[in-house]
């Protein structure tokens, strides 16, 4: 039957990787301890005084509220459901008596309570990881560094990449998990996480974090040698040239707006406004019916072996399946594009040892063979897909 368009996608399909980053729940579950009010009251000589318990958790979820600017992208980002979310804002409410946040025709709204409480209750959730790290710390426990990623980082170099890092850098337990762009700014701010490897966080949501050049790579067009434009067109790959003896000449280059109408097999990166697939998917205009959303690139690259459509491919992942002459590269004008992925973590007077240890690490000649060269995988012992559990310790 083959992938259905995206707008008729589940939502847990549009980003089948999308995972949950939370600290671990201590003698309750996330969802309970978000809506749990703690004691109703306590009486005193002037009367009854309201004393519903604050938690951390609930201000972590009104302060994803506040930054992602919805009740479903904080839940999203939690893991949680909506009403989950909904309850925590509502003990927020009674403990504050003020709505905290309402939600208006643009979006969701602070009140001038609200925007009080958000820089108070960043500090306060801020303060709870570092406490909870410390006491990690006194207690003998490793150091944590926990990475988040987009979906095409996580499934093919970060997982190398990091194994590399933890062969070298002692006792740290590494974790990754994967994140949209747009969530990775809060989820480093709130300290639900370390360390963000995707596209360079900018703007007004960087406050306070700084970005790192990772690594540079070139996204191209693929599809099968069976399709229609690949018979005509295709770029021959390297290995074939050195095999022939002789280069072929360089076929025309074709408009990138030539390719509106074909069908697009994605990742779910494609998904996220900020990153280049779905900006050149925007800016063609392609219909939606004509796109097809797999749960990672390695399933969209087999769609188009299977001659399914054309696929966006970065071009050192992809190498392998050029050299074996599965798919072709498509000379698309002004493509293969040259683009940049970043490390983001918090700013350095902020930064622990395991994240400064990263940050040096990602400079060296280590750190870029492991990118360079992921398909040569991690030992067994080493290897778990990229869920919010430990990875490497």
């Amino acid at each position: 039957m083959g992938n259905p368009p995206l707008s008729q996608l589940p939502e847990c399909s549009r980003d089948p990787l999308k995972l949950a980053l939370l600290r671990p729940p201590v003698n309750a579950s996330i969802s309970e301890r978000l809506s749990s009010p703690g004691p109703a009251a306590v009486v005193r000589d002037d009367g009854v005084v309201s004393l519903l318990a604050v938690t951390l958790t609930q201000l972590e979820a009104f302060v994803l509220v506040a930054r992602l600017g919805s009740v479903t992208a904080a839940a999203k980002t939690l893991g949680v459901s909506e009403p989950a979310i909904s309850g925590a804002l509502a003990a927020l409410r009674r403990q504050f008596d003020d709505n905290l946040v309402e939600r208006t025709q643009s979006g969701m709204t602070l009140t001038p309570g609200g925007r009080r409480l958000v820089g108070i209750a960043s500090q306060m959730v801020a303060l709870g990881a570092e406490a909870e790290e410390e006491i990690r710390r006194a207690n003998g426990a490793p150091e944590r560094l926990r990475v988040v990623a987009t979906s095409s980082i996580a499934e093919s170099v970060a997982p190398a990449l990091l194994s590399a890092f933890s062969s070298r850098s002692g006792p740290i337990e590494v974790s990754l998990a994967v994140a949209t762009s747009a969530e990775m700014a809060a989820i480093l701010q709130e300290r639900l996480a370390d360390v963000a490897l995707g596209p360079r966080i900018s703007g007004p949501a960087a406050t306070g974090l700084e970005s790192y050049p990772l690594f540079r790579y070139h996204l191209v067009v693929v599809a099968s040698p069976t399709h229609r434009l690949a018979s005509v067109l295709a770029v021959a790959p390297p290995a074939a040239a050195i095999r022939s003896g002789s280069l072929p000449a360089a076929p025309a280059q074709l408009a990138l707006s030539r390719f509106a109408d074909e069908i697009w097999l994605v990742d779910p990166d494609a998904t996220d406004p900020a990153m280049p697939v779905h900006q050149i998917l925007s800016r063609l205009r392609v219909r939606e019916e004509r796109i097809r959303v797999f749960p990672s690139q390695a399933a969209a690259w087999v769609a188009a072996e299977k001659g399914d459509g054309i696929a966006p491919a970065i071009s050192h992942l992809v190498a392998p399946e050029l050299h074996r002459g599965s798919l072709v590269t498509l000379p698309v004008n002004q493509f293969p594009l040259e683009l940049m992925w970043y490390a983001t973590m918090l700013t350095a007077d902020r930064a622990s040892p395991a994240k400064s240890a990263l940050k040096r690490f990602i400079t060296t000649p280590d750190a870029t063979h492991a990118m360079h060269t992921p398909q040569s995988g991690v030992p067994p012992s080493r290897f778990r897909p990229p869920v919010y559990v430990t990875i490497w310790s």
